[in-house]
């Protein structure tokens, strides 16, 4: 199992709109992310700096082919458009990444 934390900014004006579309989140969505074996995952916000913190657990063998399962999906590219608008990516992300990606420096099970 591989622990993975990212950050994104959010527009402020859209942190409504983005708590209400994960508020119902479409079930095709959350069957994607678990055929890609993403599991616990969590987005968390924090304001009044309007950052979004996601967390989840990999527990598959093949990142980048599960992770390309979920991109290809339609009804995740229709998600993503309606989600990614709400966001304001990290200039220091690296490059391809959206969310920008975090070290684990600690863990306590």
């Amino acid at each position: 199992m591989q622990r993975m934390g990212m950050v994104i900014g959010i527009k402020p004006e859209l942190i409504d709109e983005y708590k209400r579309l994960h508020a119902a989140c479409w079930p095709e969505i959350l069957a994607g992310l678990a055929a890609a074996h993403v599991k616990n995952y969590s987005i968390f916000l924090r304001e009044p700096e309007n950052l979004l913190f996601g967390y989840w657990e990999y527990h598959g063998a093949d990142f980048a082919a599960d992770m390309k399962s979920i991109s290809d999906q339609d009804v995740t590219r229709r998600w993503w458009a309606l989600c990614s608008p709400c966001q304001v990516p990290l200039p220091s992300r690296n490059p391809g990444e959206h969310w920008a990606g975090m070290a684990l420096v600690f863990h306590m099970d």
